[in-house]
């Protein structure tokens, strides 16, 4: 290879090491899998090293614009095999313990919560937002992204922002999160229902994401009494073998379960100032390779 195609190429593989950690975040917060995110931006790299990039302004700009366009392809199809799903479906867990906001200028839509409710964006409307909200690119430039006219953007990411706010109350802050993790997983082993209910929103709802796996519930469980005595029903038999262990999973504290000496999967919770919202578990075997490991 002459040299100057070897100096093309270090140049095109320094640009994209340098804008990765960005591609992976658009990426997952498209799509809510750590694993589908992973393998777009490989396609995006092969797409990059066979591209004319002779004819690139920006590699950045480039790359985001690929990254995005593709994810909007990606997650289409994702629904479409979501409908075939066993039980609910939850977001791939992604480990934030090292970069909290992945890529990002901010830590916006990382958490399972508010990537659930980015479930029932359009894909359109996801992509503006995530672009706007997380790392802080103009509406001119998400128009250039999306194909799209400047006003059109903005209508995009105030329904976004609407359809958000108006469904679900701020999160506490990350400190308070793990303390009523915490304190849930001790009520939650030992059944006390007084506790349990005292630590949840009327509302809460517990969901579990096992996509057919048995003895996993298949449909989410709603309300402070009935959640509460779902985990006394469980507490007679599940915690007996399973150990707990604290890692960084979307920004927030989450508790890798393991059973005989390999993940089972994730629990976490999300909280409003009212108390315990919602309590998620991670379990179907084909994303453990997604639970973060414990440090």
């Amino acid at each position: 290879m002459p040299d100057s195609e070897v100096d093309d190429l270090d140049a095109a593989t320094a640009a994209f090491t340098r804008v990765r950690p960005r591609l992976f975040g658009i990426a997952y917060r498209m799509l809510g899998s750590a694993t589908e995110a992973e393998d777009l931006v490989q396609d995006v790299w092969l797409r990059w090293q066979a591209y004319d990039r002779s004819t690139v302004v920006s590699p950045e700009a480039f790359l985001a614009t690929t990254t995005t366009r593709l994810a909007i392809n990606v997650l289409q199809s994702a629904r479409k095999r979501r409908e075939t799903y066993v039980g609910p479906w939850l977001p791939e867990p992604v480990d934030t313990g090292a970069d909290p906001y992945l890529g990002a200028e901010r830590g916006e839509a990382l958490e399972f919560a508010t990537l659930l409710l980015m479930e029932k964006l359009t894909a359109a409307e996801r992509a503006a937002y995530v672009l706007r909200e997380a790392f802080d690119y103009t509406y001119t430039e998400i128009a250039g992204i999306l194909s799209a006219t400047e006003a059109a953007v903005r209508q995009l990411v105030s329904r976004a922002r609407k359809h958000l706010t108006s469904e679900r109350h701020a999160s506490v802050p990350a400190a308070e999160q793990r303390e009523l993790l915490t304190t849930f997983l001790t009520a939650a082993r030992t059944g006390d229902m007084a506790e349990l209910e005292r630590l949840f929103t009327p509302d809460v709802t517990s969901i579990s994401d096992g996509n057919g796996r048995k003895g996993v519930a298949r449909r989410p469980v709603v309300g402070a009494g009935r959640v509460a005595k779902f985990l006394l029903a469980i507490s007679a038999w599940f915690w007996d073998d399973i150990d707990v262990a604290w890692v960084q999973a979307n920004g927030r504290t989450a508790a890798v379960l393991r059973q005989n000496g390999s993940a089972y999967g994730l629990l976490t919770v999300s909280a409003t100032a009212e108390g315990i919202d919602q309590v998620l578990w991670l379990v179907n075997p084909g994303k453990n390779k997604a639970v973060p490991a414990a440090g």
